[in-house]
């Protein structure tokens, strides 16, 4: 292993967060590394906010149905895309991976809680002002971990295939 692919098997979705905040070094490079994802023709598409306001964070939290965490993380990310563009999805979650994985560089948890085609999209993107061409992609609470709970993943023989898919 090296570090890059330490720092991706080291990430795990974290719902509990101690109120610590995150210095700001890491938020801007965690935002650095998300406007650096590929991007379809370079379009960048992307809106990247940045919320730390607990009244906020509250009502976000409200809104979701998988998200009401947000409410206790330091701080959240949102991440929205252009809808002009036809590939803003795969681009913001590329962003988002990033982000995730440039927080988890730093020791800084995550969870990444979904944005697109949820019902909330539009009500998220009015609570933060965001101009109407932009749609919520996705929602990042982040935080030192307060508790982290490790679930198993599938073994590799159950998940790939070289060449052909082949029925066993």
């Amino acid at each position: 292993m090296n570090v890059v692919t330490t720092v991706i098997k080291s990430r795990h979705s974290v719902r509990k967060f101690k109120p610590d905040p995150v210095a700001d070094l890491v938020v801007n490079d965690a935002l650095e590394c998300a406007a650096r994802a590929p991007t379809a023709m370079n379009v960048q598409p992307w809106l990247f906010g940045v919320i730390r306001n607990k009244k906020t964070l509250s009502e976000i939290a409200a809104m979701t149905d998988y998200g009401k965490f947000i409410r206790d993380a330091p701080l959240c990310f949102a991440v929205f895309g252009d809808k002009k563009h036809p590939y803003y999805l795969e681009d913001c979650c590329a962003a988002t991976e990033n982000l995730i994985l440039a927080l988890q560089a730093y020791g800084i948890s995550s969870c990444w809680v979904a944005g697109d085609k949820k019902p909330y999209a539009e009500d998220v993107r009015k609570l933060l002002d965001v101009p109407k061409e932009y749609t919520l992609v996705s929602l990042i609470a982040a935080g030192n971990p307060a508790d982290i709970a490790i679930v198993q993943k599938k073994t590799m023989k159950h998940i790939t295939f070289f060449e052909k898919f082949e029925k066993e």
